[in-house]
């Protein structure tokens, strides 16, 4: 379609110009019959016919400069300057170069048909007549000077999408003329709005050629892992349809509400002229997504808790869970069921993120934890760097020496993914030593049995029968038994 209205606009031109030509011959082939002409017509006032030839002749030779200038531009500006530098030349710059070479050749073109007339007289009158015009024309030629310095700042072009000024017009920049600056807004209507008034304004610019981010906001329940949460929305994110592949997107925690967790998905469009448009399948995908993940949108909300003092062996929600997963911890063995259920009605659970610290060596403790879900490392130092030594998954516990003796932490423990360990503290061990003190001896044997475990597998020296009787009194003493 644009080719086609190139030929019958290249075709219109040629016809005017064959036109234009033909009246400048005929004028001037017929130009002494013609003022005779126009003498006789006019009783012999030959002054007068005279100056209406040379008129005719002016204004088509001023046609036909106008359509020279016309094509030197299009030649120069639309095919050279394409060629030559990848791209055509601003429309302002066009217009400038087109308005000096006519203004020239017109001066040219009215000295050589009236010679006699002074110009630098004509505009020496005319002086007072180009302030009062100057002052008339005060707003256009703010526009034409404002154009000017645009053009030469290049902070947009056309392509680009701007949002110009405390009324907030934005759209896709269709075009900068020497008067305004023409864009489409997103509802598809055009705006004009003038350069001097772009000129006093701020110009939000967002370049076609450049990766320009945008952000989406939603929010969970204050229940959902925010680790999950990250996880889901940005796999569901990045397939989305204008979403570029050369940046991941960005899920984060914005603020922690009144109601709610909210995030924010930071992503970088393709095409951020349909930003809007892909804003909307963002916010469609992470809603599937959620519901897909068994993920909560929040919204206000009040609730009223009624606490109830659980009875001993109660434990709200998972509480049977918790109890199954001490029963098969095996320095728990020796308890019986009644007393397993004391310590999981006791037991705390805390949630980690990754990477986040859960212990840390060297700090003092007095209780052991049991991973419930997710995965540990445990890491010792060695030469000032940290060495991983185990991964610990569900079911088993660390910690235990501080539980039993009070000792420091000797290893760090990082979690590997989000993780949620059981705590057990001393005053819960405590209350099962004093409901059934025999259960010391047990328990002292199967952690110095773990102990001797352990440092076989570090190519450390056993611990022998007096180390072991040594815990045994360790652990009498930091509980207060006899």
């Amino acid at each position: 379609m644009n080719r086609s209205r190139a030929k019958n606009k290249l075709a219109l031109f040629l016809i005017a110009t064959a036109l234009v030509v033909l009246a400048i011959y005929l004028v001037f082939a017929f130009d002494r019959r013609l003022r005779e002409l126009l003498s006789f017509q006019m009783g012999g006032l030959g002054s007068k016919a005279d100056t209406i030839v040379n008129v005719l002749q002016l204004l088509f030779l001023g046609i036909l400069a106008y359509l020279v200038v016309r094509a030197f531009n299009a030649l120069v500006f639309g095919i050279v300057f394409r060629f030559r530098r990848g791209f055509e030349a601003p429309t302002l710059v066009r217009n400038i170069f087109s308005i000096l070479a006519f203004t020239a050749l017109f001066f040219l073109i009215f000295t050589w048909i009236f010679p006699t007339v002074n110009l630098g007289a004509l505009f020496t009158t005319s002086a007072i007549f180009g302030v009062i015009l100057g002052l008339a024309l005060q707003d256009t030629l703010g526009n034409f000077f404002a154009g000017i310095s645009l053009q030469a700042d290049r902070p947009f072009q056309v392509g680009d999408v701007i949002t110009v000024g405390a009324h907030r017009h934005s759209g896709v920049v269709e075009g900068i003329t020497w008067r305004a600056i023409k864009i489409r807004t997103f509802s598809n209507h055009v705006v004009l709005i003038s350069n001097s008034t772009a000129a006093k304004e701020p110009i939000e610019v967002s370049p076609r050629n450049n990766l320009n981010a945008r952000l989406v906001f939603f929010n969970t329940l204050f229940t959902d892992s925010p680790a999950k949460t990250i996880h889901v929305v940005r796999e569901a994110v990045r397939e989305a349809d204008n979403v570029s592949q050369k940046i991941t997107p960005v899920v984060r925690i914005r603020n922690l509400g009144e109601s709610s967790v909210e995030y924010e998905v930071k992503y970088w469009p393709d095409d951020y002229a349909k930003h809007h448009d892909t804003d909307a399948l963002v916010r469609q995908r992470i809603w599937y997504a959620f519901r897909r993940a068994k993920l909560n949108f929040a919204y206000p909300t009040r609730t009223l808790l009624v606490e109830r003092r659980p009875k001993p062996g109660e434990r709200d929600g998972d509480g049977g869970a918790i109890v199954e997963r001490l029963a098969a911890v095996d320095i728990f063995a020796p308890l019986s069921t009644e007393e397993t259920a004391m310590l999981a009605q006791a037991a705390t659970s805390h949630v980690f993120a990754p990477d986040e610290t859960v212990i840390r060596a060297g700090d003092p403790g007095s209780s052991m934890f049991v991973v419930h879900n997710g995965r540990v490392s445990v890491q010792v130092s060695e030469n000032g760097r940290l060495r991983t030594v185990a991964i610990l998954s569900e079911g088993a516990f660390f910690g235990e020496m501080a539980l039993f003796t009070g000792e420091p932490r000797t290893a760090s423990v990082v979690a590997l993914e989000e993780t949620e360990v059981l705590e057990i503290g001393h005053a819960a061990m405590k209350r099962v030593f004093d409901t059934n003190p025999d259960l010391v001896e047990s328990l002292s044997h199967i952690i110095a049995e773990r102990r001797q475990g352990l440092a076989a597998n570090q190519n450390l020296s056993p611990a022998d029968e007096d180390e072991s009787a040594g815990l045994l009194s360790a652990i009498k003493r930091f509980f207060g038994l006899n």
